[in-house]
C-alpha cells in the first residue's frame, strides 16, 4: 500500500487473508469495474498517453513515464507529465518548480518527472491538463491516473514489473490489484514488461489472449562514483525495497548493511541519526534510490546530513525495440487525430 508495508498475504496464493477478504473484494472490483465502464472523461486538445499500472504498490510506472517523455521528445513534441502528486500538499494545478518545491509541497515522483520535461500537479486531471495545453505542452503523459480515468487518454500504456507480478491475483483488499485483471486489460492498449521473472506470466497471458501488443524493457543501473572497495549501507522507501537491493548487487556493489522503510516514506530526524550510525559504525557509504533522496528536504540536522553523504543510484529503463516504441509514439498522435476529426 503507498505509505506502508503491503499485507505479505497480497503476495500469497493461499493464506486466511485473501479468503476472508474474498467478499469485500468482489465488491470493490465490481465498483471498479463499473466506474471503468462507465468513466466519460474530458477530452483534451493533445495527444495523452497514460502510464498505468495494475496494482497497488511499485511497477515501474515513473520510470516508464520519464523514458517515454525522452523519445517523445526524440520524435520532435513538447512533452509534459500530468500527475495526482501523492503524499503531496499541493492540490494543483501546479507546475512543480525544482528549486523551491520539496516532496512534502508536490510528492517525491513530481520531482522526479520535473527534471526531464514541465509537470503538473493537480488533484483535478482535467484541470491539470489544461494547464498543460495553455503552456504550449502538444504530448501529455499521465502518470497514473488509467483506472480513475479522470481524463480521456488516447492510448494506456501498462507497465509490469515481471519480477514483483500482481502477487495473489486477487482484487483489493484482498490482493493488490486495484481492478479485475481481465477488466483492466481490456482498457488497456499494450503492456510494457519489465525485466524478467515468473510474477509477469499470468499478466503476459491475458494481454496475449485480449490480443494486446507487448513492449519489453530493462532497468539499466549508471554508475556510481567513489565506491571503489567500499561497502554499502542500503536503504530505501519505496513499493520494492528488494528489488533496489537486487540492482545494486547486480551492478557489483557490496552491500554491507540494508534498511528498508514504506513506500512514500518521510524520513525522521531519529532515522536519519540511526542511519549515520550504522554508516560511521562500519565504515559505509549511504546509497538510496533517486525518489527517496528528492524526501530527504530538511535544511539541518540529521536528514541534511545524510542527504549530503547520501549516493543515490540513477536507474534508467531501455526498451528492447526503440522501433516499436517509435510507433507506438506514432500511434498515439495518429488516435489524438482521429479524434480531432470525428470530433
Amino acid at each position: 500500500m503507498a505509505g506502508s508495508e503491503a499485507p505479505p498475504f497480497w503476495y500469497q496464493q493461499r493464506s486466511f487473508g485473501r479468503y476472508a477478504l474474498a467478499p469485500v473484494s468482489w465488491l470493490y472490483g465490481a465498483v471498479a469495474r463499473w466506474r471503468m465502464d462507465r468513466a466519460r472523461p474530458p477530452a483534451v486538445m493533445a495527444p495523452v498517453l497514460c502510464i498505468g499500472n495494475l496494482t497497488v504498490g511499485g511497477s515501474g510506472k515513473t520510470p516508464t513515464a520519464i523514458a517515454m517523455a525522452k523519445a517523445v521528445r526524440a520524435a520532435g513534441y513538447s512533452p509534459g507529465f500530468l500527475t495526482r502528486g501523492y503524499g503531496g500538499s499541493h492540490a494543483g494545478p501546479h507546475m512543480v518548480d525544482l528549486e523551491a518545491d520539496t516532496a512534502m509541497a508536490v510528492g517525491d515522483e513530481p520531482l522526479l518527472l520535473a527534471r526531464v520535461a514541465p509537470t503538473v500537479v493537480a488533484h483535478n486531471r482535467a484541470a491539470g491538463a489544461q494547464y498543460l495545453v495553455d503552456r504550449g505542452i502538444d504530448f501529455m503523459i499521465m502518470d497514473d491516473g488509467f483506472q480513475s480515468r479522470r481524463v480521456h487518454f488516447d492510448y494506456a500504456l501498462i507497465a509490469l514489473d515481471a519480477r514483483r507480478g500482481i502477487g495473489n491475483g486477487a482484487v483489493i483488499p484482498a490482493g493488490p490489484l486495484r481492478a479485475p485483471l481481465i477488466d483492466q486489460m481490456r482498457h488497456a492498449d499494450a503492456l510494457l514488461r519489465i525485466g524478467d521473472g515468473p510474477g509477469g506470466i499470468a499478466v503476459v497471458r491475458a494481454a496475449s489472449r485480449a490480443a494486446k501488443p507487448i513492449l519489453r524493457a530493462d532497468f539499466v543501473p549508471e554508475p556510481l562514483e567513489g565506491l571503489e572497495g567500499r561497502s554499502v549501507l542500503a536503504y530505501s522507501g519505496i513499493a520494492d525495497p528488494s528489488k533496489f537491493y537486487e540492482t545494486l548487487t547486480a551492478a557489483g556493489y557490496t552491500i554491507g548493511a540494508k534498511r528498508s522503510f514504506g513506500d512514500h516514506h518521510v524520513f525522521t530526524e531519529g532515522e536519519a541519526a540511526e542511519l549515520l550510525a550504522m554508516a560511521r559504525a562500519e565504515n559505509l557509504v549511504p546509497v538510496t534510490t533517486e525518489k527517496d533522496i528528492v524526501r530527504l528536504t530538511r535544511l539541518e540536522g540529521p536528514v541534511a546530513e545524510l542527504r549530503a553523504i547520501s549516493k543515490a543510484l540513477p536507474v534508467d529503463l531501455v526498451f528492447e525495440n526503440q522501433v516499436v516504441l517509435a510507433s507506438l509514439i506514432e500511434d498515439v498522435a495518429k488516435r489524438y487525430h482521429k479524434r480531432r476529426i470525428t470530433g
